[in-house]
Protein backbone atom coordinates (compact mmCIF):
# COMPACT_ATOMS: atom_id res chain seq x y z
CA UNK A 1 0.00 0.00 0.00
CA UNK A 2 2.75 2.13 0.91
CA UNK A 3 4.20 1.87 -2.84
CA UNK A 4 1.68 3.61 -3.73
CA UNK A 5 0.55 6.09 -1.58
CA UNK A 6 1.82 8.82 -3.40
CA UNK A 7 -0.83 7.69 -6.40
CA UNK A 8 -3.49 7.89 -3.56
CA UNK A 9 -2.40 11.46 -2.40
CA UNK A 10 -2.29 12.92 -5.72
CA UNK A 11 -5.94 11.55 -6.74
CA UNK A 12 -7.28 13.32 -3.80
CA UNK A 13 -5.38 16.77 -4.33
CA UNK A 14 -6.50 16.49 -7.57
CA UNK A 15 -10.01 15.45 -6.63
CA UNK A 16 -10.77 18.67 -4.33
CA UNK A 17 -9.24 20.89 -6.91
CA UNK A 18 -11.63 19.84 -9.21
CA UNK A 19 -14.84 19.96 -6.51
CA UNK A 20 -13.83 23.07 -5.57
CA UNK A 21 -15.94 23.50 -2.53
CA UNK A 22 -14.83 27.03 -1.82
CA UNK A 23 -15.78 28.16 -5.25
CA UNK A 24 -19.14 26.33 -4.37
CA UNK A 25 -20.12 28.52 -1.24
CA UNK A 26 -21.07 31.99 -2.51
CA UNK A 27 -23.82 29.60 -5.04
CA UNK A 28 -24.99 27.60 -1.78
CA UNK A 29 -25.03 30.66 0.33
CA UNK A 30 -27.11 32.46 -2.16
CA UNK A 31 -29.66 29.66 -2.76
CA UNK A 32 -30.20 28.68 0.69
CA UNK A 33 -30.75 31.95 2.15
CA UNK A 34 -33.51 31.53 3.67
CA UNK A 35 -32.76 28.51 5.67
CA UNK A 36 -31.97 28.12 8.91
CA UNK A 37 -29.09 26.96 10.47
CA UNK A 38 -30.59 23.40 11.11
CA UNK A 39 -31.82 22.95 7.22
CA UNK A 40 -28.62 24.45 5.47
CA UNK A 41 -26.68 22.07 7.51
CA UNK A 42 -29.05 19.21 6.36
CA UNK A 43 -28.83 20.54 2.53
CA UNK A 44 -24.99 20.38 3.41
CA UNK A 45 -25.39 16.68 4.28
CA UNK A 46 -27.66 15.74 1.52
CA UNK A 47 -24.73 17.26 -1.26
CA UNK A 48 -22.15 15.64 0.35
CA UNK A 49 -23.73 11.95 0.15
CA UNK A 50 -24.92 12.53 -3.45
CA UNK A 51 -21.14 13.35 -4.11
CA UNK A 52 -20.40 10.35 -2.22
CA UNK A 53 -22.82 8.50 -4.52
CA UNK A 54 -22.50 9.40 -7.50
CA UNK A 55 -18.27 9.23 -7.40
CA UNK A 56 -18.28 5.89 -5.90
CA UNK A 57 -20.82 4.54 -8.71
CA UNK A 58 -18.49 6.23 -11.58
CA UNK A 59 -15.30 4.22 -9.80
CA UNK A 60 -17.86 0.56 -9.82
CA UNK A 61 -19.16 1.13 -13.03
CA UNK A 62 -16.57 3.49 -14.60
CA UNK A 63 -14.98 0.38 -17.13
CA UNK A 64 -19.14 -0.48 -17.97
CA UNK A 65 -19.29 2.87 -19.08
CA UNK A 66 -16.22 2.79 -21.73
CA UNK A 67 -17.56 -0.86 -23.02
CA UNK A 68 -21.07 0.34 -23.83
CA UNK A 69 -19.88 3.77 -25.25
CA UNK A 70 -17.11 2.05 -27.35
CA UNK A 71 -14.53 4.43 -26.06
CA UNK A 72 -11.04 3.82 -25.05
CA UNK A 73 -9.33 5.14 -22.45
CA UNK A 74 -6.78 6.70 -24.30
CA UNK A 75 -10.09 8.85 -25.70
CA UNK A 76 -11.32 9.51 -22.82
CA UNK A 77 -8.84 10.56 -21.17
CA UNK A 78 -7.96 13.36 -23.68
CA UNK A 79 -11.47 14.25 -23.59
CA UNK A 80 -11.48 14.00 -20.21
CA UNK A 81 -8.41 16.26 -19.84
CA UNK A 82 -10.10 19.16 -22.14
CA UNK A 83 -13.13 19.10 -20.03
CA UNK A 84 -11.06 19.70 -16.47
CA UNK A 85 -9.10 22.12 -19.24
CA UNK A 86 -11.88 24.08 -19.51
CA UNK A 87 -13.22 24.38 -16.30
CA UNK A 88 -9.32 25.12 -14.98
CA UNK A 89 -9.60 28.55 -17.67
CA UNK A 90 -13.17 29.29 -15.98
CA UNK A 91 -11.37 29.66 -12.65
CA UNK A 92 -7.99 31.27 -13.46
CA UNK A 93 -10.61 34.12 -14.89
CA UNK A 94 -12.85 34.02 -11.75
CA UNK A 95 -15.75 33.40 -14.07
CA UNK A 96 -18.86 31.04 -13.67
CA UNK A 97 -18.37 27.76 -15.34
CA UNK A 98 -21.00 26.91 -17.40
CA UNK A 99 -19.78 23.16 -17.65
CA UNK A 100 -20.33 22.47 -13.63
CA UNK A 101 -23.76 24.35 -13.82
CA UNK A 102 -25.69 26.46 -16.10
CA UNK A 103 -27.84 30.00 -14.90
CA UNK A 104 -31.05 27.95 -16.27
CA UNK A 105 -29.78 25.16 -13.83
CA UNK A 106 -29.74 27.69 -10.94
CA UNK A 107 -32.78 29.88 -11.73
CA UNK A 108 -34.66 26.53 -11.66
CA UNK A 109 -33.47 25.27 -8.23
CA UNK A 110 -34.70 28.62 -6.62
CA UNK A 111 -37.73 27.01 -6.86
CA UNK A 112 -37.26 23.38 -5.82
CA UNK A 113 -37.37 22.55 -2.08
CA UNK A 114 -34.37 20.73 -2.21
CA UNK A 115 -31.50 22.05 -3.72
CA UNK A 116 -28.70 20.14 -2.38
CA UNK A 117 -28.93 17.68 -4.70
CA UNK A 118 -29.59 19.66 -7.93
CA UNK A 119 -27.61 21.08 -8.64
CA UNK A 120 -25.18 21.73 -5.71
CA UNK A 121 -24.38 18.15 -5.68
CA UNK A 122 -24.87 17.59 -9.55
CA UNK A 123 -23.44 18.67 -11.62
CA UNK A 124 -22.09 22.04 -9.50
CA UNK A 125 -19.35 19.52 -7.67
CA UNK A 126 -20.35 15.96 -9.09
CA UNK A 127 -19.98 17.18 -12.74
CA UNK A 128 -18.13 16.14 -15.96
CA UNK A 129 -14.21 16.34 -14.59
CA UNK A 130 -14.60 14.73 -11.35
CA UNK A 131 -16.36 11.63 -12.85
CA UNK A 132 -13.69 11.69 -15.43
CA UNK A 133 -11.03 11.79 -12.82
CA UNK A 134 -12.46 8.40 -11.25
CA UNK A 135 -12.82 6.73 -13.91
CA UNK A 136 -9.19 7.35 -15.18
CA UNK A 137 -8.28 7.16 -11.60
CA UNK A 138 -8.95 3.06 -11.76
CA UNK A 139 -7.10 2.36 -14.84
CA UNK A 140 -3.99 4.24 -13.08
CA UNK A 141 -1.96 1.68 -11.21
CA UNK A 142 -2.47 0.69 -7.49
CA UNK A 143 -2.48 -1.55 -4.40
CA UNK A 144 -4.56 -4.69 -3.75
CA UNK A 145 -8.08 -3.88 -3.13
CA UNK A 146 -7.44 -0.60 -5.96
CA UNK A 147 -11.36 -0.13 -5.93
CA UNK A 148 -11.57 -0.22 -2.25
CA UNK A 149 -8.74 2.46 -1.81
CA UNK A 150 -10.34 4.80 -4.55
CA UNK A 151 -14.02 4.84 -3.03
CA UNK A 152 -12.11 5.18 1.13
CA UNK A 153 -10.37 9.01 -0.68
CA UNK A 154 -13.94 9.45 -2.14
CA UNK A 155 -15.64 9.07 1.49
CA UNK A 156 -12.18 10.91 2.94
CA UNK A 157 -12.77 13.66 0.47
CA UNK A 158 -16.83 14.45 0.86
CA UNK A 159 -16.33 14.33 4.31
CA UNK A 160 -14.03 17.58 4.34
CA UNK A 161 -16.60 18.35 1.48
CA UNK A 162 -19.65 18.43 3.79
CA UNK A 163 -17.33 19.71 6.62
CA UNK A 164 -16.84 23.16 4.10
CA UNK A 165 -20.56 23.50 3.30
CA UNK A 166 -21.77 23.39 7.33
CA UNK A 167 -18.77 25.77 7.56
CA UNK A 168 -19.98 28.11 4.65
CA UNK A 169 -21.40 31.04 6.24
CA UNK A 170 -18.12 32.02 8.47
CA UNK A 171 -16.04 31.03 5.44
CA UNK A 172 -17.70 32.99 2.94
CA UNK A 173 -17.67 35.94 5.46
CA UNK A 174 -14.15 35.94 6.44
CA UNK A 175 -12.48 35.42 2.93
CA UNK A 176 -15.24 38.07 0.84
CA UNK A 177 -15.41 37.73 -2.86
CA UNK A 178 -11.62 38.57 -2.82
CA UNK A 179 -10.60 35.41 -1.24
CA UNK A 180 -12.64 33.23 -2.78
CA UNK A 181 -11.98 34.19 -5.55
CA UNK A 182 -8.02 34.10 -4.91
CA UNK A 183 -8.90 30.69 -3.35
CA UNK A 184 -10.52 29.79 -6.94
CA UNK A 185 -7.50 30.55 -9.13
CA UNK A 186 -5.12 28.92 -7.39
CA UNK A 187 -7.11 25.92 -7.70
CA UNK A 188 -7.70 26.84 -11.02
CA UNK A 189 -3.98 27.11 -11.66
CA UNK A 190 -3.41 23.31 -10.04
CA UNK A 191 -6.35 22.05 -12.20
CA UNK A 192 -4.25 23.49 -15.51
CA UNK A 193 -1.31 21.30 -14.71
CA UNK A 194 -3.27 18.03 -13.85
CA UNK A 195 -5.82 18.58 -17.13
CA UNK A 196 -2.61 18.79 -19.29
CA UNK A 197 -0.78 15.80 -18.11
CA UNK A 198 -3.60 14.32 -18.58
CA UNK A 199 -4.45 14.91 -21.90
CA UNK A 200 -0.74 14.82 -22.39
CA UNK A 201 -0.80 10.66 -21.03
CA UNK A 202 -4.07 10.44 -22.96
CA UNK A 203 -2.07 11.37 -26.39
CA UNK A 204 0.65 9.02 -26.13
CA UNK A 205 -2.03 5.85 -26.04
CA UNK A 206 -3.30 6.90 -29.01
CA UNK A 207 -0.40 8.27 -30.91
CA UNK A 208 2.66 5.83 -29.49
CA UNK A 209 4.95 7.62 -31.50
CA UNK A 210 4.76 10.43 -29.14
CA UNK A 211 6.25 8.67 -26.26
CA UNK A 212 9.18 8.27 -28.42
Amino acid sequence: MFEYWSEYTRFFTALLVILNPFAAIPIFLSLTHNYTPEQRNRAAGIAAFTVAIVLSLSAILGDAMLTVLGTSLPSFRVGGGIVLLLMALSMLRAQTDEIRSTSDEKIVAESLENIAVVPVAIPLLAGPGSISTVIIQMHRPGAEYHLLWVIAVIIVLTLVLWGILRLATPIGRRLGSIGLNILNRLFGLILTAIAVEIIANGLRGLFPVLGG
